[in-house]
């Protein structure tokens, strides 16, 4: 979806279709966003086959829904392409399970991803960011949405305790469950698309926890630390490693790829904002934080009403769908003022719900976010300038918003 919206329209709400596929890949959803803020803060539409579901566009609204698990469960779902089928795997996966079950499963598996001890990983981060850029540094042109979908298993596969030989593919299993409509990641049908990447990913790590059971290893591993989890005083069963080690992969692969490039192309169109964060680092973290909200990745969450529940200005129906829609919240402009324009030194832009709000706020937030910092210290110190080399190409999805083909070309920097 374009990220700098076009100019205002006017907007029919009663024929708006927020499941239009076209509206991502190659329309603009932020004056639609803008428009239902102001006049319809809860939008109710129906499917042509009958599924419906409404929408909060408000940051306060939005932040509710994600926030309170007892007026809005997440155990029937959490993404709109399972609208109107249960989630299967609700009460287990760790992304459609509510508190308290949620909270035991993942406080161990969070003492591993603070801030503090995702630190130590920074080195290896760092050199890691600097060989994904050497070609973009070496004068070539440079596929950057293409190639960062790879980043995030350069990074995160070794903590993972998964073996490079595996991250490529895993990373296209990834990107099938998330977009599955998208041409580059579709096999046959959307249902089929979806059917076989549950199926592989469920698998690999199925086949992986089995493995680690028969040989006994030890490793200190994220995967590895699921094994010793025991919410209720059990331990996880294969199976149920298998969905949370599924709900973690997905989780670590398929914001941050959109984030760069979402925010490497709002830099190439505003060299000036380039050349301030290239003139002080210490701007760094607020691009990092600017970044996250203006590329708002994960474009929505969605939650069903326990109850029948008030909320912008009307009613959700007990067990009513709800989609929260983040990349709206993310432009408030309540909360973040003049929320069109990319600015680096934006006050307040770490209020941005990028990695959600409540007890599923991203658990990999802090290790995201030493990535992204790492990532745009290592390009703004290696290039004086970049540009685009081709034309942008948008992903084909509702759910996560970002890019299949960014084409840049850098200039090399040199220094004294």
């Amino acid at each position: 979806m374009r990220l700098t919206p076009g100019p205002a329209r006017d907007v029919d709400l009663d024929t708006l279709d927020l499941f239009d596929l076209d509206l991502y890949s190659t329309g603009d959803p932020h004056p639609i966003w803008d428009v239902m803020r102001e006049r319809a803060p809860l939008h109710h539409q129906v499917l042509p086959d009958g599924r419906e579901f409404w929408s909060v566009t408000r940051y306060e609204d939005v932040r509710r829904v994600l926030g309170d698990h007892r007026e809005f469960t997440s155990e029937r779902g959490t993404v709109p392409t399972h609208l109107g089928t249960d989630d299967a795997a609700a009460g287990v996966l760790m992304t459609s399970t509510d508190p308290p079950r949620h909270t035991e499963v993942r406080r161990p598996l969070n003492a591993k991803l603070t801030a503090r001890a995702v630190r130590s990983w920074e080195d290896k981060i760092r050199a890691t960011v600097r060989r994904f850029l050497q070609p973009a540094l070496d004068g070539e042109t440079f596929d950057l949405a293409e190639q960062a979908l790879l980043l995030p298993a350069l990074v995160t596969g070794p903590l993972l305790g998964i073996p490079e030989k595996d991250w490529a593919e895993l990373v296209q299993l990834t990107a099938m469950v998330t977009a599955p409509c998208d041409p580059h990641f579709l096999v046959g049908s959307e249902a089929a698309t979806l059917a076989i990447s549950h199926h592989e990913l469920l698998n690999y790590v199925r086949d992986w926890a089995t493995t680690r059971r028969a040989d006994g290893g030890e490793d200190d591993s994220l995967l590895h630390h699921l094994m010793s989890v025991r919410p209720g005083g059990a331990p996880l069963s294969d199976e149920e490693i298998a969905l949370d080690g599924y709900s973690i992969l997905l989780g670590a692969n398929v914001t941050t790829p959109h984030t760069v490039s979402g925010t490497v192309q709002a830099l190439v169109e505003r060299p000036e904002q380039y050349a301030k964060a290239q003139a002080d680092p210490t701007l760094v973290p607020g691009l990092v934080e600017e970044g996250l909200r203006w590329t708002s990745a994960a474009c929505n969450f969605m939650r069903y009403a326990v109850d029948d529940v008030r909320i912008g200005g009307g009613t959700i129906p007990a067990r009513g769908a709800v989609v929260a829609w983040i990349g709206s919240a993310n432009r408030d402009a309540s909360v973040f003022p003049d929320p069109h324009t990319f600015d680096i030194t934006r006050d307040g832009a770490k209020r941005h719900g990028a990695f959600g709000f409540g007890p599923h706020f991203c658990i990999g937030a802090p290790l995201a976010r030493m990535t992204l910092r790492i990532f745009f210290e290592e390009l703004l110190d290696g290039c004086a300038s970049i540009e685009l080399a081709g034309e942008p190409e948008h992903l084909r999805s509702y759910f996560i918003a970002g890019m299949t083909h960014l084409p840049v070309a850098a200039q090399k920097r040199h220094t004294p």
